[in-house]
């Protein structure tokens, strides 16, 4: 296969072999007609100047430019970037590869500009970029500057995988092989045709059939026949299923010099036989020229002088219609040759003389293309300079407003930080504040609660007991009495300095103030504490709350029972909680309302009130869970024998 031909498979793989439909067009255009949005319309131009790549160049421009021109007008970067990539892919089927590279280069001066600033669309800008960049790699392939297109091919290949594009990078990978194969580096060529292969074998992509057969053509460059002759039997599969009928006709022309080299001749011809009519099925004139030359060759080496002729002369004739020097001068030597060794030397003379006219014309040609390609190369490299340098400026800029960002983000934490720190700061004072209200508060209901707990009345009727004791000349029980009653006092004073005391201490003021009221009443009632194991010495809890309720049991419960009562007093634990228990088997809480002497009634609601105060704050202060329940007991026919009052208290130890 000739360097024409490589360039050619080169372009049919970059395009995926599309042979676009009337109807796939019809198509899109009708929605086109349909659609109002600019965004849409310049997808969609782009969309149909794709459809005509195979089919119609001169479409494909027409399209491609309304893209362009709409999509500036409409700022829209990304088809800006996709209607230079159709442009420059028209250029290279018309062979101006000047107008193409420039095409390709405003794509990719387009999608790398954008790529660091359209985070929200990076993938379809470098799906672009990367088209751009194989792009460019063609190019420089046809202009045999493969270093360039090595370099750019790469470029393409590291964002295809990157976006584990698998169909792109096989393209790729298969360009990359065709540049090392016309290198003459075999090994590095199968490497990335092999690499082609299985990435397209693994997603069923029938271009497959192409990379086998330049798999097959490295092997028989070396005159591995066997392993040739593998890779071409897998491409005819390929291509049957696929119906490609260009790339069947290269592969029977490879036939034809797999079986030439082998010394299967009959199968050569017919294989070249069949290249002509694939070809012929799609007037590919270069294809069959290229075959027709092969058979003249073929058919010279074989002495069949009259074959070689008639074929040199269809190859020769076809080649002037596509002015293809290369292929005319061969042609020319050919028959020249021919017209030799059937002793005309007159006529061998003429197409030798034709022969070194086509030479020089190709020469003089190759020269003229070198230093448009030179120029070409400048240009490109200038251009890419000076896309380098304006990069370079966007990325300095960039990094700029980027520091400038990061600043004011830094500025802008700093001033919410400050202004949370303000925040915090006048919350915390409040909470303080309200802290140490409530511990004002506190303490005022703790002093209430002591005056209440030594109110006149209590304090006479205790007198008032000592002084009868004594005129009855009980003088042991009115000393006994006399020290339980100033232990009591004492006990009240002591602890009301306190904000807690350990249960141990509020269970012997309990103690003494039952035991007191036990003399006072002439034992009309007994009573009991009992504390849980579980309770630790240093639990504490506030004092002087337990003894209001006591007093209102002893009072309101039983007195007016007019019989022997009881009082059972509970510390225990349940959970989070300091349970406190007291039950009394008296007349019960509602009859011992109805009994209540009013200035008693208020006396004692009061003491009621301010301990009920005293547990909200307590639950405010601690976070903690701070009730009193009050139940009244009854028996099974539903008649009141006794109260039951619960304080649900929070666990706390003495500091």
């Amino acid at each position: 296969m000739n360097m024409k031909s490589f360039v050619i498979c080169f372009f049919m793989l970059f395009c995926v072999l599309s042979y676009s439909q009337e109807k796939t067009i019809d198509s899109l255009k009708n929605v086109l007609n349909h659609t109002k949005n600019d965004i849409d319309k310049a997808e969609l131009l782009n969309a149909i100047a794709s459809e005509y790549m195979s089919s119609d160049p001169k479409q494909m421009r027409e399209y491609a430019n309304k893209a362009l021109e709409l999509s500036k007008k409409i700022k829209y970067r990304i088809e800006e970037g996709n209607a230079c990539l159709n442009l420059g892919n028209v250029n290279v089927i018309l062979g101006n590869y000047s107008l193409a590279l420039d095409n390709f280069s405003n794509a990719q001066q387009i999608f790398e500009a954008d790529l660091a600033t359209d985070l929200k669309n990076s993938s379809k800008i470098k799906n672009g970029l990367a088209r751009a960049y194989g792009s460019i790699g063609i190019v420089f392939s046809e202009q045999s500057n493969y270093a360039k297109a090595l370099q750019y091919h790469l470029k393409a290949v590291r964002i295809y995988e990157e976006m584990k594009d698998g169909a792109r990078t096989a393209r790729i990978y298969n360009n990359i092989g065709i540049v090392y194969q016309a290198l003459k580096e075999d090994f590095k060529a199968l490497d990335y045709f092999t690499r082609a292969q299985k990435l397209q074998e693994k997603a069923g992509d029938m271009t497959v059939g192409i990379t086998t057969t330049n798999i097959g053509n490295i092997y028989l460059r070396q005159k591995n026949y066997s392993k040739a002759f593998e890779y071409y039997t897998k491409s005819k599969n390929t291509f049957d299923k696929s119906s490609d009928a260009r790339g069947l006709g290269e592969l029977y022309n490879n036939l034809g010099s797999y079986y030439w080299q082998t010394g299967n001749l009959p199968k050569a011809t017919e294989s070249w036989e069949k290249a002509i009519a694939q070809f012929k099925s799609i007037d590919d004139k270069f294809g069959i020229s290229d075959t027709y030359s092969h058979l003249g060759n073929f058919y010279y080496s074989q002495k069949q002088y009259n074959e070689a002729m008639a074929n040199a002369v269809s190859a020769l004739k076809l080649a002037k219609e596509l002015e293809v020097l290369e292929q005319v001068m061969n042609s020319e030597k050919l028959i020249s040759s021919i017209y030799e060794k059937q002793n005309k030397p007159d006529l061998a003379l003429e197409h030798y003389k034709y022969y070194n006219i086509a030479r020089d014309s190709l020469v003089s040609h190759e020269n003229i293309r070198k230093s448009v390609q030179a120029e070409m190369n400048f240009d490109f490299e200038k251009k890419q300079t000076m896309q380098q340098e304006a990069h370079e400026k966007r990325e300095l800029l960039f990094k700029e407003q980027n520091k400038r960002y990061q600043l004011q983000a830094i500025f802008g934490a700093l001033f919410v930080i400050l202004i949370f720190g303000i925040i915090f700061l006048i919350y915390n004072r409040m909470q303080l504040k309200k802290t140490l209200t409530l511990q004002k508060e506190l303490a005022e209901y703790e002093q209430k609660a002591l005056h209440l707990q030594m109110n006149p009345h209590f304090v006479f009727n205790c007198l008032g007991s000592i002084s009868s004791f004594i005129v009855q000349n009980g003088t042991d029980s009115a000393i006994k009495y006399l020290s339980k009653f100033s232990k009591l006092m004492r006990l009240t004073l002591e602890y009301s300095k306190e904000s807690l005391i350990p249960i141990d201490k509020e269970i012997e003021s309990l103690q003494n103030y039952l035991e007191l009221e036990q003399l006072r009443s002439d034992k009309m009632f007994n009573f009991s504490i009992t504390k849980s194991d579980l309770i630790e010495d240093d639990m504490a809890l506030p004092p002087l709350l337990l003894q209001p309720f006591v007093e209102n049991a002893i009072i309101h419960g039983l007195i007016p029972k007019k019989e022997v009562g009881k009082i059972d007093i509970d510390f225990s634990l349940k959970e989070e909680s300091l349970i406190c228990t007291i039950v009394d088997n008296g007349i019960g809480f509602e009859k011992s309302q109805e009994l209540k002497a009013a200035s008693v009634s208020i006396h004692k609601s009061m003491a009621l009130d301010i301990t009920r105060k005293r547990l909200e704050m307590m639950e405010a202060v601690t976070s903690k869970t701070s009730k009193v329940e009050i139940k009244e007991l009854k028996d099974e026919n539903g008649n009141p024998v006794g109260t039951e009052v619960v304080l649900h208290l929070p666990i706390q130890y003495i500091k």
